[in-house]
């Protein structure tokens, strides 16, 4: 049986961009490649990475995504900042978004459109997937391919809530769902079951959940020395400030003999006595999750509070084996046992409580990980995800590769 072709466009293959997503597509297409699936994979900003898990495809309209980049640099540098930030809730949709969209309609959409018809005529996929793309930006795209071709065109929002119009995209530089039409697509995927019917408000036809998990192999307990008591690593504070006050601040003054550790960037709480390590690089990531005896999860308020709306984190931490602690998240039980594969904290006084705890009982910590990992590699990796993606495009793959 021939292998079936998929054909990806993300919005960066590269790293070094540090969108949140992008380690987790990698680990996906991984989870595909694996299943039997023959990937092309197409970056909408920046270069095409290759792999030995796809094939590439360029980026049409590169000059134009980094000039675009550099100038929002540009601009948050002159208001004295790294990035230009959006409100936390509701934020306008501007003028100035608005001819960003009218320009991209102009210069860039056509040109995509040219450039994904000639690789769908020349790689006949059976699908092709779009990963977190601003949706406005390909708008009239997928009606195009699905007439002239007859594939289905799916959509992959990683990001819910975050990305909704409520919340903007973070600090991304656009809203997404502003000036699109979901519609177009046959299905909109998304990391979020709790957010599936506000993606049919917006005007899906048909919206499926496919969760975040986590490479078993590459997120695996490092035979390595503990350096850190309690570590925490994320991108920016945003919408969770409170609970790293209360997870990190007061517990790292009330416990002076505890090591805590904040690796990341883009932090404006009070750390308390946390030692800030600055980025990690994605390579070293399960290093630095096995170097320390109790490893946060602190999930933003958005997702922890719209059911089942999964982030990367606690796979990863649980696939790394790591005693993991965590803030309160609507539907963790969907993933996790609370209590014997991952603890949950309140406040600050139940946060002090759980690390003496685990830090007092190494063994206690070690189980809880090992429960944890066996979590994962039951239900939670990314060869699971990958099955459940095909099937939700109804495509049959031959044998498995093992």
């Amino acid at each position: 049986m021939r292998a079936p072709t998929i054909l990806c466009v993300a919005s960066a293959v590269d790293l070094d961009f540090r969108y949140g997503c992008t380690p987790a597509w990698w680990q996906l297409w991984k989870g595909l490649y694996e299943e039997g699936v023959d990937l092309v994979v197409a970056p909408y900003r920046g270069r095409p990475v290759d792999s030995p898990w796809w094939r590439t495809a360029p980026n049409p309209a590169y000059l134009e995504g980094e000039s675009f980049a550099r100038a929002r640099d540009a601009v948050a540098r002159l208001k004295g900042d790294r990035y230009l930030r959006r409100e936390e809730h509701h934020p306008e949709d501007s003028l100035g978004d608005r001819m960003t969209r009218e320009a991209i309609w102009r210069f860039v959409t056509p040109r995509w459109r040219r450039h994904l018809e000639q690789l769908v005529e020349h790689e006949r996929p059976e699908a092709v997937i779009v990963f977190t793309v601003p949706m406005a930006h390909f708008r009239g795209i997928p009606t195009a391919l699905r007439e002239r071709f007859g594939i289905p065109v799916a959509y992959y929002d990683g990001d819910v809530p975050m990305s909704l119009p409520e919340y903007g995209g973070m600090d991304t530089g656009f809203n997404y769902y502003h000036g699109a039409d979901p519609g177009e697509y046959d299905v909109v995927l998304s990391n979020s079951e709790g957010g599936l019917d506000r993606l049919l408000e917006l005007g899906a036809r048909r919206a499926e959940s496919v969760f975040w998990a986590a490479d078993p192999e590459f997120f695996s307990p490092q035979p390595v020395e503990k350096e850190v008591d309690v570590f925490f690593y994320g991108h920016s504070d945003k919408f969770r400030r409170d609970c790293l006050s209360s997870m990190i601040a007061q517990p790292s003054r009330e416990l002076p003999d505890v090591d805590f550790a904040l690796g990341g960037y883009d932090f404006r709480f009070d750390t308390g006595a946390a030692r800030e390590l600055g980025d990690v690089p994605f390579n070293a990531f399960a290093r630095a999750i096995s170097a320390a005896r109790i490893n946060l999860n602190v999930t933003r308020r958005p997702h922890a509070t719209l059911y089942a709306s999964s982030t990367c984190r606690p796979f990863e931490l649980a696939a790394a084996g790591a005693a993991v602690v965590s803030n309160p998240v609507e539907g963790l039980e969907r993933w996790f046992d609370a209590g014997s594969e991952m603890l949950v904290v309140h406040d600050g006084a139940e946060a002090v409580a759980a690390y003496r705890e685990l830090l007092n009982d190494p063994a206690q910590a070690e189980d809880l990980g090992r429960r944890a990992r066996e979590r994962v590699l039951d239900e939670h990796t990314y060869r699971h995800r990958a099955r459940r993606l095909l099937s939700l495009l109804d495509l049959q793959v031959g044998a498995h590769v093992d």
